[in-house]
């Protein structure tokens, strides 16, 4: 078996089990741990978390086999790859030699790196490759994989069958929809025409990469006495990184697609370990040589840098007779955070905007935030469900380390914010009738009924709230029959705690 086909087997693979993963509404992939850690692989999500298995595994593998993770790994690169290959088959043998524009990555390495100490979430998310495939798939991918769901849901109903069911598709960001188009529109133009441009330009984690694949033991070797200089492997090179006259590869940019291996008519080319050749060796050093002070300055910045929405509305019916007025999410003061969270500071810091946890989040209470400076990190809301305390799904696909594992019974007894009750609002004293729903439906008894006038016996049965005991669900917001706006809703807390 050749290198390229290992390596497009090992990255349909991966391709397909992350895509999966943020596609599925089920949850069934988030039952299968192998699939579960292909996004834990993830390099810069890894640093995030502090994965050191996952982080020495990585180096280890680019020190032996180079930039294979950009090949393998990555779901973004392996969505460039299609792309290219659909280019190539429009047009065969379509790419040039360029040198690296150094320049171009290590700025956008540093940008990464300043807007992390600078806690801009926003141009993370937009630099981190990952993260962007995530806002891809969740956004656009997902909605089209339900719509495939509901069809044949409606057509196994037809037969009496419940094979599958009803999902429901609603925008949860026209923001996130819009930033995931475009996206996915320049990359396809990008790779369509030039390969693996966005990878070897501006992808700070591809540039991170980099430092350690020019020290890689197995790469792609010329054999000068076989070459013809026919340029066919510098044609079908997608990262632009062979120089079939000199003979020299940028192990910088080489991504081991293997393409130039299928393509050498000669054997002129193998992928082997061991030293350079003299003439390759000093090639590759004198284009290295120049740029070898920024990058070591560069590199010891990452590394102590790394130490340290408008939604869509549904109709509802009730009984399928009247339409109810949806309801319209409340001005928190204090955006709410996943429990395993821990503060908001911390997600700010640690998230990358993928999107996993959204996409995966059974109860509908995640969406993307539209705040500026948290672009597309997730936010929590009640009008579609609330976060049930038995529920930690959010917390075991996170592979940032935004939203750290948490227990159920620890998850039940943390407060991420408390319920605020609108007297305006209230139907007891708007309407005047008998409500109590936020009471009854409190896990942790925060909400009783009192008279609305103590003295009077014959007043309104009102909500009286105890802070100490609220942990944030948002069940008495979501089932709150007020409408527009509850007459309770949660703020939330900038840290969480323990009660």
């Amino acid at each position: 078996m050749t290198l390229r086909k290992i390596r497009i087997t090992l990255a349909a693979v991966m391709f397909i089990c992350i895509t999966w993963l943020f596609v599925d509404f089920t949850g069934t992939a988030n039952e299968l741990p192998f699939v579960t850690w292909m996004p834990k692989l993830q390099l810069l999500e890894a640093i995030l978390a502090v994965n050191v298995v996952a982080l020495v595994l990585l180096v280890v593998l680019t020190l032996v086999f180079g930039r294979i993770y950009c090949s393998v790994i990555c779901p973004l690169g392996v969505m460039q790859d299609l792309f290219g290959w659909l280019g190539k088959k429009a047009r065969k043998n379509r790419y040039t030699f360029s040198r690296a524009l150094s320049w171009l990555r290590y700025t956008m390495l540093g940008l990464l790196i300043v807007a992390f100490a600078a806690g801009v979430g926003s141009i993370v998310q937009l630099l981190a490759p990952y993260s962007a495939y995530g806002r891809i798939a969740a956004n656009l991918l997902q909605p089209v994989y339900q719509a495939g769901n509901n069809v044949l849901a409606t057509i196994a109903e037809h037969y009496d069958s419940y094979a599958f069911y009803q999902s429901d598709i609603w925008l949860r960001s026209a923001v996130s929809v819009a930033i995931a188009a475009v996206t996915l529109v320049v990359l396809a133009v990008l790779a369509w025409r030039n390969g693996r441009t966005y990878c070897n330009t501006i992808c700070p984690v591809g540039t991170l990469l980099s430092f350690l694949s020019r020290f890689s033991w197995m790469k792609i070797r010329f054999d000068a006495d076989k070459c013809k200089n026919c340029s066919l492997c510098t044609k079908n090179c997608k990262a632009s990184c062979i120089d079939y006259k000199n003979h020299a590869v940028d192990y910088s940019r080489c991504v081991v697609c293997g393409d130039c291996l299928s393509s050498c008519k000669f054997g002129a080319l193998k992928y082997a370990g061991g030293t350079l050749s003299s003439q390759t060796a000093a090639t590759t050093a004198d284009s290295q040589t120049a740029d070898a002070g920024k990058r070591s300055f560069l590199l010891a910045s990452a590394m102590m840098t790394t130490a340290a929405l408008a939604q869509q509305k549904d109709k509802m019916m009730d009984g399928g007779l009247a339409e109810i007025e949806d309801k319209v999410a409340p001005e928190r003061q204090t955006p709410l955070s996943p429990p395993g969270s821990l503060s908001a500071s911390n997600m700010a810091t640690r998230c990358t905007g993928c999107q996993l946890c959204i996409s995966e989040c059974p109860n509908q209470v995640l969406r993307p935030s539209s705040d500026l400076l948290h672009l597309m990190q997730p936010v929590m809301s009640y009008e579609r469900g609330y976060c049930r305390p038995e529920c930690t799904q959010c917390s075991e696909v996170c592979p940032a380390g935004a939203i750290k594992p948490i227990e159920k019974a620890v998850k039940a007894s943390t407060q991420i914010g408390h319920a605020v009750w609108i007297k305006k609002n209230c139907i007891p004293l708007t309407d005047g009738v008998e409500c109590g729903n936020c009471a009854r439906h409190c896990p942790t008894g925060a909400i009783e009924m009192v008279l609305a006038d103590p003295d009077d016996e014959e007043s309104p049965v009102i909500p009286a709230i105890n802070e100490a005991l609220c942990i944030g669900c948002g069940a008495c917001e979501y089932l709150c029959p007020a409408r527009p706006f509850s007459a309770i809703y949660v703020e939330g807390h900038e840290v969480h705690k323990e009660i």
